[in-house]
């Protein structure tokens, strides 16, 4: 929610801002899981994986929710398992947050 509030252009649909206690299940599950990958990435990396650039970690959050998203969906919305490249910027700031997030949770 805080990458959203900070990156997202005007305000933000309120599914995109939903507190965690709100938040669907299958979604906290996803977001449990990519937390985790992260997490784990990191740790087998020895932590050198925080020497990705901004993007590439926002790249991996992203692959990471892709693959929760084909998890959880057989056919999920286009919007939900889109290319790194067709993300809009707020996006992709919010996932290169995320990854900085677990990395600061975890060190």
């Amino acid at each position: 929610m805080t990458g959203v509030r900070k990156h997202f252009p005007g305000e933000p649909k309120p599914s995109y801002v939903t507190p965690w206690d709100d938040t669907p299940p299958w979604e906290r599950e996803a977001a449990a899981a990519v937390y985790e990958q992260v997490r784990q990435f990191l740790d087998l990396s020895g932590r050198h994986a925080a020497r990705l650039t901004r993007e590439q970690k926002g790249r991996f959050v992203a692959t990471c929710w892709t693959a929760q998203m084909y998890r959880h969906f057989e056919n999920p919305k286009p919007g939900y398992v889109a290319d790194w490249q067709d993300l809009p910027d707020w996006q992709k700031e919010t996932d290169s947050d995320i990854f900085a997030a677990v990395e600061d949770a975890t060190s």
